[in-house]
């Protein structure tokens, strides 16, 4: 830290429901606050703090907060619970750290046990609680629906679009004009598909592949063409820019456009003729793109494919199915060809494939989770990837050499410290990131993960590997995605549920349209644009993220509280200084404590290692160990999952002799 002592730098809070916090400081190291040092700061407000301790060794500076700069919220969803003469909620965001003081006369008609939103009144200072007036009743915490809506309103996502916006979006034509043709390539006749998940309804990309004489492979990929519809500085415009993407938690979608145009006239639906921004690329055997060109185009998609028919098509397993695409065989067979040239090529510049599996969660009819397994991925869904990526940074590397305003999906290169911490663990089973400060390379990372491909810890290398690295995020300017080892890289395939896409289409079909002659006043005027919607979207995305990831943690806490008291086989996912986190095959991850790992045992925790060793019985745990538990709590409302170890229960642990100092 190159920060002197006594000078005031400005930050975000960061707080944890233990009470103390972190300050995040844009290019600097985060700076650690203890519970007496925070002064009332809430997560997400902007502080000013003073360093009091500097770092020393591993450990981080400490500060202390003097001055909140700004608050990051005015309102707070959480449960109220109801006296004689007052009430207090307490907010679902357990990282608000103090519950709210509602007077008697700014209950509303709360009753107890109700889901509301409270304006805060007064923030807490001198260790007194917040004060605040109920604005807004969702309904009692176990009625149907409520979960979800609380996340919706506790992230204050634009739940319906205004009447405005859907006015502009009603009065767009569900047919495309033929006047509107002219300048487009006629595609209509060709063969393409869309290949999605079985309840996809929003299409925007559709594929094909062919081969030339000389043996090199014709990829083409259509992006529907959502800037034709949405203009800039449009009603649908400013709604999408707020909005920055879609978010998805299960059956419910938060749309970044109007039905509409969503599932509508932008969404390249099967035998419907739908304009589209294309791109044509012409790759060797080797996976090498050779040539390319993007266009305006017009297509009809020829069928409407999911993933599950494509990979019983490849893996020939299914007669109804080859019997039903029988004419169609030969053009997936090579699209897997290509997909797997492309794969492989990717691996050997140093792609980190991590294998985290995604949750498949199953909700009944009253918005109740039923089922929870591994959202289950084949060669179909890798087809896909493959194209889409090759089509983003062949689309992101012209426009850089162009140096066209836009914007970029940049992916930088982890911290040195970070990677120490990560191969501090991995030399305990013989492994490291060959790395030094001066030459960090994706491929260290990859050539690790594929040693440990197919063994027990595979996993956790993924898991830990993914906490090294730094969040994508999207940025004016191109500094290159680490983690799929890309010089140049984009967000061009999904304009309908992302705005940087949108974006960028825009700028391309200009770009197109002018012949590639934009005047400097333009080009000005795009590249503020760009820099200010790449760092709202990534803002968006953020906010996205950890709405997801909350509702699915609610889902898994509500589908583990009818399964108290039984047993699993889990895998330890991590380790803390509190206890350690197991990971059950469907997904569902629940902390076992210290006291309940062991009678009368205590635990060390030695945090170079990763691991906790008994006191007493030198038991060893650490990330990667088979675990037999058993659920002792679920709880919806604090998003929580807790079990306890079943003595003599460790299954499985090949390294253990790693330890033995």
């Amino acid at each position: 830290m190159s920060k002197k002592k006594k000078q005031k730098i400005e930050g975000v809070f960061r707080g944890n429901q233990k009470g103390f916090g972190f300050v995040e400081i844009e290019n600097e190291e985060d700076l650690f606050i203890p519970s007496n040092s925070v002064n009332g700061a809430l997560d997400g407000d902007i502080v000013q703090v003073v360093i009091y301790k500097q770092k020393e060794g591993t450990k981080r500076a400490e500060a202390k907060v003097v001055r909140i700069v700004k608050r990051e919220k005015e309102t707070v969803v959480g449960i109220f619970q109801k006296s004689k003469n007052f009430g207090f909620i307490v907010p679902d965001d357990k990282k608000f750290a103090t519950d709210i003081f509602i007077s008697k006369k700014k209950c509303k008609e709360a009753k107890n046990n109700d889901k509301v939103i409270a304006k805060i009144l007064k923030y807490p200072e001198h260790g007194k609680n917040a004060e605040g007036e109920i604005i807004e009743i969702l309904g009692n915490v176990n009625e149907a629906g409520v979960d979800l809506l609380s996340v919706v309103k506790e992230f204050d996502l634009p739940n319906e679009f205004p009447n405005f916006v859907k006015e502009e979006a009603r009065n767009i034509p569900q047919n495309i004009n033929e006047k509107d043709i002219k300048n487009r390539k006629d595609l209509r006749n060709d063969i393409v598909f869309t290949i999605d998940g079985e309840d996809a309804k929003d299409l925007d990309d559709a594929v094909s592949v062919s081969k030339t004489n000389e043996g090199n492979y014709i990829l083409n990929v259509h992006i529907a063409d959502v800037s034709f519809y949405v203009k800039e500085s449009s009603k649908l415009d400013k709604e999408a820019i707020k909005r920055g993407t879609s978010v998805y938690m299960f059956d419910r979608v938060i749309p970044m456009l109007p039905f509409e145009l969503s599932n509508g006239i932008c969404s390249l639906n099967a035998m419907q003729d739908r304009f589209a921004l294309s791109c044509t690329m012409e790759i060797d055997k080797k996976g090498n793109v050779i040539s390319s060109d993007v266009y305006k185009s017009v297509i009809r998609v020829t069928e409407r494919m999911t993933y599950t028919n494509v990979n019983k098509i490849i893996t020939k397993s299914d007669e109804n199915v080859l019997e039903k695409y029988n004419k169609y065989i030969n053009n997936f067979k090579l699209m897997e060809e290509l997909a797997i040239i492309l794969k492989n090529r990717r691996l050997n510049q140093g792609y980190i494939n991590l294998d985290i599996p995604e949750s498949k969660i199953t909700l009944n009819e009253d918005g109740k989770a039923i089922d929870i397994r591994k959202y289950e991925t084949t060669f179909a869904n890798e087809i896909i990837e493959q194209f889409m990526l090759t089509a983003n940074e062949t689309i992101a590397e012209k426009f850089y050499w162009l140096e066209a305003p836009f914007i970029y999906r940049v992916h930088e290169e982890p911290d040195y410290d970070k990677i120490k911490e990560t191969n501090k663990f991995l030399f305990n089973i013989g492994e490291k990131i060959k790395v030094s400060k001066d030459n960090i390379k994706s491929k260290a990372f990859a050539d690790v993960l594929e040693k440990l491909k197919g063994t027990e810890y595979e996993k956790v290398i993924s898991t830990l590997i993914l906490r090294t690295l730094k969040l994508a995020k999207y940025d004016s300017e191109n500094k290159g995605h680490f983690g799929i080892a890309s010089k140049y890289y984009c967000h061009f395939t999904s304009p309908i549920r992302r705005y940087p896409d949108l974006f960028i289409h825009r700028v391309i079909s200009e770009y197109l349209e002018k012949d590639y002659n934009l005047s400097a006043e333009r080009k000005e005027e795009l590249e503020i644009k760009a820099k200010k919607y790449a760092e709202t979207s990534s803002e968006c995305e953020k906010i996205a993220t950890k709405a997801e990831r909350d509702a699915e943690d609610i889902k898994k806490a509500e589908f583990m509280e009818d399964k108290i008291g039984e047993e699993y086989i889990g895998i330890v996912s991590s380790i803390t200084a509190f206890g350690m986190f197991v990971e059950l095959e469907s997904t569902v991850e629940g902390l076992v404590r210290f006291e309940n790992m062991g009678k009368n045992e205590y635990f060390i925790y030695d945090e170079d290692k990763k691991i906790l060793i008994g006191e007493k019985t030198n038991r060893v745990f650490k990330i990667g160990d088979e675990v037999k538990i058993r659920v002792i709590e679920a709880n919806k409302l604090l998003r929580k999952v807790s079990f306890e170890l079943i003595e003599n229960s460790k299954i499985k642990s090949d390294y253990e002799f790693y330890f033995k100092d």
